[in-house]
C-alpha cells in the first residue's frame, strides 16, 4: 500500500483534500447516480442478442426499478468458438431500447478502435476484467470523456486495479466507478465461478473517493447466489451493483448465473430498504 501515493495520486482520499473523510465522488451517468445517498443498480442481459429479446429484458428490469440497462454489443469469450457479440447492430438495439424505457446504457468497449463508435451509443463505458490492463484502451476511454465502469481483473490487487483507473484518470476523466466482479482462488470452478472479494470494498472506501459496485453475477456464476451475494455486497457498503437477467433463465448467453425480474425486483427492495452508506468504511479506515 505504500506504493499507492505513487501509482494513483489523482484517486487517493490522502492526496486530495476534497475527498478526506468519508466523501464519495457522485459519478452521474444521466439519471443514474453512483455514489450518492442509495445504491445504484445496473441489470439487462449479458449479451444483446436480439431486439425483441434485450426489449423485453429492458422493460423488465426497469419495472423491477433498475436505474440502468447493461448488455454486451461485444462480448470478450475465452474460447474464440463462443458468441462473441452482434457488433453494432447490438449498440443501435440497446439505444432503441434505452430511448423506450429512459434507461441509461452501460456496455463494454474492448478495442481502442471502437472507443469512438461504442461511446457514440452508450452512456457509460465499461472496461472488462480481461482489460483491466489494457493501458491503451483505458487511456483511449479516458479521452472519450464519457463515465467508465472499471472491473477489477481477476487476478488483480488493489493497487493494481487503482493504478489501472489512474490510467483514465490522466486524461481528465475522474468519473469512474470501481467494479468487484470475482478474483481467481481456490474454489474457482468449484462450487462458484470466481471469489467474491467483498473485503476489497470497506479497503478502497477508506483509501479512494471511487464509487465501487460488486458484480454479483460474474462472482458467483450460480443464479441461485446472486442474491444472496447482493445483499451482502451491500452490506459491505457497495455503492450498487451490475446484475444478469434474462427472460428465460435457461435460455442466453451466460445462462447458469442470469436471474428472473422477479428476484432482481428483491434486491432493488432490500437495496432501497438497507443500505449502509459509510459505517462500514469508517471501521475499515480506523482499523
Amino acid at each position: 500500500m505504500e506504493d499507492l501515493p505513487r501509482i494513483a495520486p489523482l484517486l487517493l482520499r490522502q492526496t486530495n483534500p476534497e475527498y478526506r473523510g468519508d466523501r464519495t465522488r457522485a459519478v452521474q451517468v444521466r439519471g443514474a447516480c453512483f455514489g450518492g445517498e442509495r445504491p445504484t443498480v445496473i441489470a439487462g442481459p449479458c449479451a444483446v442478442e436480439s431486439y425483441e429479446q434485450t426489449l423485453t429484458v429492458a422493460r423488465a428490469v426497469q419495472k423491477a426499478g433498475a436505474d440502468a440497462l447493461r448488455g454486451g454489443a461485444y462480448k470478450p469469450r475465452t474460447s474464440p468458438h463462443d458468441f462473441q457479440g452482434i457488433g453494432l447492430e447490438g449498440l443501435h438495439i440497446l439505444r432503441a431500447a434505452s430511448d423506450e424505457t429512459g434507461l441509461p446504457v452501460v456496455t463494454e468497449v474492448m478495442d481502442t478502435r471502437l472507443v469512438e463508435q461504442v461511446a457514440e451509443f452508450a452512456d457509460m463505458l465499461q472496461v472488462g476484467s480481461r482489460n483491466m490492463q489494457n493501458y491503451p484502451l483505458l487511456a483511449e476511454v479516458g479521452r472519450a470523456h464519457k463515465p467508465v465502469l472499471l472491473k477489477r481483473g481477476m487476478a488483480a490487487g488493489l493497487c493494481e486495479w487503482l493504478g489501472s483507473a489512474e490510467y483514465i484518470a490522466q486524461q481528465g476523466n475522474l468519473n469512474i466507478v470501481l467494479c468487484e466482479r470475482g478474483i481467481k482462488a481456490f474454489p474457482s470452478g468449484e462450487y462458484s465461478r470466481y471469489v467474491l472479494d467483498l473485503n476489497v470494498i470497506p479497503a478502497l472506501r477508506s483509501l479512494s473517493f471511487l464509487p465501487v459496485i460488486v458484480d454479483p453475477s460474474h462472482s458467483t456464476g450460480v443464479a441461485s447466489m446472486v442474491e444472496p451475494a447482493s445483499r451482502a455486497a451491500l452490506e459491505f457498503g457497495s455503492h450498487g451493483l451490475i446484475i444478469e437477467v434474462a427472460e428465460e433463465a435457461e435460455r442466453g448467453c451466460d445462462a447458469a448465473q442470469a436471474i428472473d425480474a422477479q428476484t432482481l425486483l428483491r434486491i432493488v427492495k432490500f437495496a432501497r430498504a438497507h443500505w449502509t452508506p459509510v459505517e462500514v468504511h469508517e471501521a475499515a479506515a480506523r482499523a
